[in-house]
């Protein structure tokens, strides 16, 4: 059955949402788009004026897509190089969705990214149709044919999980900027000391190369050892510059709503790095170097002036 101008309408006006709720769901803008997309093609095929609530069958319809994918996703980053970190969002990208409460925020944020990973699909479903877009149990329970009970249930399990691994401190886009250029000051001092005054003691840093860009396999942890990674990575050297062709442009920003590093080479964005920070600290750098999961990032990055870079690094 052909859809009218006024039924594409209606979908385009649910996409923006669909796809947020995609990218929490699966860690990446690209395959949320692919998730809103084919939404779209059901929906074509559907007999849509019998559709009574068009929202809320299309959100049972991207979900359930969305819970196919995670578990074929789990198979798949079982084989992943190195570690797996998401996509990163940029300021103002409009898939980072709702932002009017501090739980929304925090949901999109990369440590509850990262956290949510621990999830079965269910509970990662539960959470963020819960958490981060205030849908009531009522209404999840019929969106995974569960019973309500079992949603509340499953949302406590959720919550619990994720609020055991995360002490995210909210700071606005000019405390991020500090941060950041505090960061970069100790960073490049060629000392670990200011460094490792900034970073809690069990700092963590995680790079997300996805065997195409050299990112260590495994995590560093502690504070000397991430302020002795960080030092590294940003002393001047001829072979880095060789490595990645050239000498990037470093940026003070926000992904994901968390204080950011971005390093752009010839207008291509080539890493993220994302703080978590927390009262006593920084307390992880969650960096992404994959290109395959930057081309959202660059996109974006042409589309805005971000001014003058703090420093061109090595």
């Amino acid at each position: 059955m052909a859809l009218t101008m006024n039924d594409v309408n209606r979908f385009e006006a649910s996409r923006p949402r669909l796809e947020a709720i995609a990218y929490r769901l699966l860690g990446s803008a690209s395959e949320a788009e692919d998730a809103a997309q084919e939404t779209f093609l059901r929906w074509q095929a559907a007999d849509v004026d019998h559709i009574e609530v068009p929202e809320a069958w299309l959100t049972k319809v991207l979900t359930n897509l969305c819970l196919n994918q995670l578990t074929s996703a789990r198979t798949r980053r079982e084989t992943y190089v190195g570690q797996w970190l998401p996509e990163p969002l940029l300021a103002g990208d409009p898939m980072l969705g709702p932002a009017d409460t501090a739980e929304q925020r925090e949901s999109v944020s990369y440590a509850v990214l990262a956290l949510l990973e621990r999830l079965s699909p269910n509970e990662r479903a539960v959470y963020v149709l819960r958490e981060a877009f205030d849908y009531p149990h009522r209404e999840i329970a019929e969106i995974l044919d569960i019973t309500e009970a079992a949603s509340q249930q499953i949302f406590h399990r959720a919550k619990k999980h994720v609020a055991d691994g995360k002490a995210r401190t909210e700071i606005d886009e000019a405390a991020a900027r500090r941060i950041v250029e505090e960061f970069l000051a100790a960073a490049t001092s060629g000392r670990t000391e200011p460094l490792v005054r900034l970073l809690t003691q069990d700092a963590v840093a995680i790079g997300d190369g996805g065997g195409k860009v050299p990112a260590r396999a495994k995590a560093f942890e502690g504070a000397l050892a991430v302020a002795k990674f960080m030092r590294g990575l940003f002393k001047p050297g001829t072979a880095k510059r060789a490595l990645v062709g050239g000498s990037p442009e470093i940026h003070a920003t926000t992904a994901n709503g968390d204080p950011a590093i971005v390093a752009v080479l010839d207008g291509r964005v080539i890493g993220v790095m994302c703080l978590q920070v927390t009262a006593e600290g920084i307390a992880a750098s969650r960096n992404q170097v994959n290109p395959d999961k930057l081309e959202r990032a660059t996109q974006r990055w042409a589309a805005a002036d971000h001014g003058e870079p703090l420093l061109n690094a090595f």
